[in-house]
């Protein structure tokens, strides 16, 4: 080993001098080869080598690793010397990298994008008549729950905003066991037979050659295999309609597509469905709008669920069922055990049954929306399955799924997963066990007495329904399942003419995406079978001399199915602007009364103003206050709000008509089929986007007098002027 040099000694005696003096003038202890920073109001301390250090307050608990150990210094590896080799004995270092290493877990292969948030269930009034399931047993009783939105098809990575399926699963910690309601946005789905699921998710994945295109069905693979399952159609309309672009997670449906059943004390079963009502009501947006707001900002879902439960306004659902007995079963026209196929409400009502209040996000994102694992399996006592094929089939997979992607039988002791009630059972062991039973007595049964471990408990635990079962073992279809048309007919037909011409754009849009000729042409003549008029709009989007002649259908499609107004989107607006958001254009001058008139008209409904400015910072109003600026004018385009209000001097509408930025802000506003308010001076903007006074219509409200304000919030109750979209 050298000395040191004796300028490095002496450097290192003044370092130490000044440190000294530092840690005096502060009154607080310093490690001795730290200096002690401010910046602004953050305090820092640094190292010799220039690193950043920030020490643990007094009387605060230090950052330790795993076990505990305290951390002395959290920037710098154990090395041999100043600039030596690392050493193997840096447990800290190894650990963090280590971790680090293995912080991925796998993701899901199908819901891989998801977002989630914590809250309460709240029953109605007790169901005992129908069902023995402990939730529903007490008029009031508050459930703890965890649910996950997500979309199906895209990655971790995908935009919120892609076309596509929103799985919307709830995890009910109830008093004797969790409940997984794992259900979609969509009441039906593409496929009856679970053994097909590979196919469709692989068809609908990008292409495995090329891997694209991400999240998105508009591609050969896709529609070949559509073609191809005339089983598919009915979900085929419903994923190319508006349903599939949703304007927020707080305002969409959520189903749980299977037939289920309810089992009372006595054993006596009903067949239920179950459904998800939003109380602020159904509202989509448009594809351009759609693509726009993927640009913009491709998590606008997650920051929309999270900021309103931030907010104090958390989004909440009602809880339904459809309720039927066998008799109902017979005479439905199709089979209520085929996935493809939805029961309307106006042949069995929806009945409320208790509420979902979503008030709390996650703590860590990782920890619970990322480990929570919900399997169709988890059910109570009092619900049961039914001998849906579609449903059979998810009972095996989630459970196999979660342990491939946790990496552990034992997942189910992850805080998120965990239930709230007591649990006891004499599973032991595996990769990463955290409980283990305790005693000589793992098996049973067992003559060890009170000491011997849990046992079964015929009056409380879980029984199956008693049904007969009987048949042969074949691999086969039951005839049952054959009419694959009727409902989809019936679904576009229950659509009003502007949603009619959304899924005909869709269609046209995704296959135009197709390169193959032929796909496309089978695809249409499958569509003939669902309705003409679609068939030969399609057919002419694409470019086809005629329309090609139907696919022979197995059954005959219906004629006769009333239409269902329950399942159109526009038909079922909340007629309310709650929990929307107007965006407000503002630049210097804007007026200082009108955008107060607007706050307060907007708080009274419960929707929220946000102004987009020039600039973040320093714009001021009339009387000369500092606005506080939501959105930068190019980072908050039109199709982040629900609503635009124009609010302008005649200076400011001058800048304003001179920026692309703010045009292209009124432009989709109107083609968007927004509600649009505006001052006198905005007219000279207006103008300028090419929205002059031969193009406005109705659906633009004048800003002259503080009571506008409010004239304008009550227009957008219709949250769309669609008088506006033949025009």
């Amino acid at each position: 080993m050298t000395r040191p040099s004796e300028t490095e000694a002496t450097n290192k005696a003044k370092a130490s001098e000044d440190t000294s003096e530092r840690q005096e003038s502060s009154g607080e202890e310093t490690p001795p080869e730290l200096t002690k920073l401010r910046y602004g109001e953050v305090e820092v301390h640094r190292g010799a080598g220039g690193e950043t250090h920030q020490l643990s307050p007094a009387g605060e608990e230090p950052m330790t690793t795993q076990v505990g150990t305290p951390i002395a210094d959290d920037q710098n590896t154990l090395t041999a010397g100043p600039r030596g080799p690392q050493l193997l004995e840096d447990f800290v270092m190894r650990e963090k990298i280590f971790h680090f290493d293995h912080e991925r877990i796998p993701e899901r292969v199908v819901h891989a994008r998801g977002f989630g948030a914590r809250g309460t269930f709240e029953t109605y009034e007790s169901l005992a008549d129908l069902t023995c399931a402990d939730l529903f047993q007490r008029a009031g009783e508050v459930t703890e729950v965890f649910v996950r939105f997500s979309t199906v098809a895209g990655n971790k990575g995908s935009p919120d905003l892609a076309r596509d399926v929103r799985g919307f699963a709830v995890k009910f910690y109830t008093k004797a066991g969790n409940w997984d309601l794992v259900g979609n946005n969509i009441p039906v789905f593409f496929i009856q037979d679970a053994t097909k699921f590979p196919d469709l998710i692989h068809a609908a994945k990008p292409e495995p050659d090329r891997g694209f295109p991400q999240a998105q069905t508009a591609h050969d693979n896709f529609w070949d295999f559509i073609s191809l399952m005339p089983e598919a159609m009915h979900m085929v309309m419903w994923i190319m309609s508006d349903r599939a672009i949703p304007r927020s997670l707080r305002f969409m449906e959520g189903f749980g597509v299977h037939s289920f059943r309810f089992v009372d004390a006595s054993g006596r079963s009903s067949f239920v469905k179950f459904h998800w009502k939003p109380k602020y009501g159904l509202q989509s947006v448009v594809w351009d709008e759609a693509v726009k707001i993927n640009g913009a900002d491709p998590d606008f879902h997650r920051r929309d669920l999270w900021n309103a439960i931030a907010s104090g306004d958390p989004p909440e659902w009602e809880l339904g069922v459809q309720i039927f007995d066998d008799d109902f079963a017979d005479r439905f026209e199709f089979d209520v055990l085929d996935a493809t196929k939805l029961i309307p409400e106006e042949q069995v009502p929806v009945r409320p049954i208790g509420r979902m209040i979503l008030d709390q996000n996650v703590e860590n994102f990782f920890a619970e929306t990322e480990q929570v694992a919900f399997c169709t399996q988890n059910v109570v006592p009092g619900i049961d399955f039914t001998n849906d094929p579609l449903l059979q089939g998810r009972n095996f997979s989630y459970l196999d799924t979660q342990l491939k992607r946790l990496g552990s039988p034992n997942f189910t002791f992850l805080p998120v997963n965990a239930p709230r009630c007591p649990f006891a059972h004499f599973q032991q062991d595996g990769h990463m066990a955290m409980q283990n039973p305790k005693g000589r007595a793992n098996y049973e049964p067992n003559s060890w007495g009170a000491e011997g471990g849990p046992r079964e408990d015929p009056s409380r635990g879980y029984r199956s329904f008693r049904a007969s079962v009987s048949g042969d073992k074949r691999r086969i279809r039951p005839e049952s399942f054959a009419d694959h048309y009727s409902q989809a007919r019936q679904f576009y037909r229950s659509q009003t003419e502007v949603e009619q011409a959304h899924i005909a754009s869709a269609m046209i849009f995704e296959l135009s995406k197709v390169d193959r000729v032929e796909i496309r042409e089978r695809v249409v003549a499958s569509v003939v079978n669902v309705d003409e008029e679609l068939a030969s709009r399609v057919a002419e989007g694409l470019g086809f001399a005629r329309v090609p002649e139907a696919m022979p259908p197995a059954v005959p499609p219906r004629d006769d199915l009333d239409e269902s107004p329950a399942l159109s989107i526009v038909r079922n607006g909340p007629k309310r602007f709650h929990g929307r958001r107007v965006g407000v254009l503002v630049d210097q001058g804007s007026d200082a009364n009108m955008l107060a008139a607007l706050v307060r008209a907007a708080n009274d409904e419960g929707a929220e103003v946000a102004l987009v400015g020039p600039t973040r910072g320093g714009v001021e109003d009339s009387e000369g206050n500092t606005l506080e600026i939501a959105e930068k004018l190019e980072g908050g385009p039109s199709v982040l709000f629900d609503a635009i209000a124009l609010v302008l001097s005649e200076a400011g509408a001058k800048r304003m008509a001179m920026k692309p930025a703010a045009r292209a802000f009124v432009s989709d506003a109107h083609n968007h089929c927004k509600f649009i308010a505006h001052d006198a001076a905005a007219t000279e903007l207006l103008d300028k986007a090419g929205l002059g006074p031969a193009v406005r219509d109705d659906g633009y409200c004048p800003l002259d007098e503080d009571a506008s304000a409010t004239t304008f919030i009550d227009a957008c109750r219709e949250l769309r002027h669609w008088k506006r979209k033949p025009a």
